[in-house]
């Protein structure tokens, strides 16, 4: 009778221990296949934030260069001017700035004006409408000049005792006599071509 209960008694402890492993074990794989499923999703997710900074610093890399690329760029441009200016001489660049200056035995065209009223002309003393004179920017004072009328052909030799015009477009300004002698008074202007002769 002892030994009937003790092998009852050992059969359902037996019993008792196969149920609770069978009950743990499925409990204990659902765990590790939760752990194993977060720890995969973790996973992704730090690898997709490791990319996207990857990917920001690259941005920011390339910012800074193209930044100093375009940069570099606008200095030298400015240098390259800045140089190509400084070796342009003084008398270059007020030829380009003066579109009727003339050098000996060249020429010049534009557009003729004429002035008659009294004043104090550029080289001293005063304006005589009835002399042959006329105005240019820049030629100097006592320079002789074939002026030629496009329209009609007539010509004037005058010399330059003024300044002027000061009016786009127009290269010199004639004494009344002169614009007579070429036939332009009546129109006030005209085309003509300008060619220097001699010095006074």
């Amino acid at each position: 009778m002892e030994i009937s209960k003790m092998r009852f008694l050992a059969l359902a402890a037996l019993a008792a221990l196969t149920l609770g492993v069978m009950d743990i074990r499925p409990a204990d794989a659902s765990r590790a296949k939760e752990a194993k499923q977060t720890s995969s999703h973790y996973k992704a997710h730090k690898k997709a934030e490791r990319r996207a900074k990857a990917e920001r610093r690259a941005a920011k890399r390339a910012a800074r260069h193209h930044d100093r690329h375009a940069t570099s760029r606008r200095a030298t441009k400015h240098t390259a001017t800045t140089r190509r200016a400084a070796k342009r001489p003084a008398a270059v660049k007020r030829r380009a700035k003066t579109s009727g200056t003339l050098s000996s035995g060249g020429g010049s065209h534009g557009i003729a004006s004429y002035y008659w009223q009294p004043q104090k002309v550029a080289s001293g003393g005063y304006f005589n409408p009835n002399a042959l004179t006329a105005a240019h920017r820049s030629l100097p004072f006592g320079t002789k000049v074939r002026v030629t009328n496009k329209r009609n052909g007539k010509s004037v030799v005058v010399t330059i005792n003024d300044r002027g015009p000061f009016i786009k477009g127009r290269i010199i300004d004639l004494s009344k006599r002169a614009a007579g002698v070429i036939g332009m008074q009546g129109a006030g202007l005209a085309p003509v071509s300008v060619e220097v002769v001699g010095r006074g």
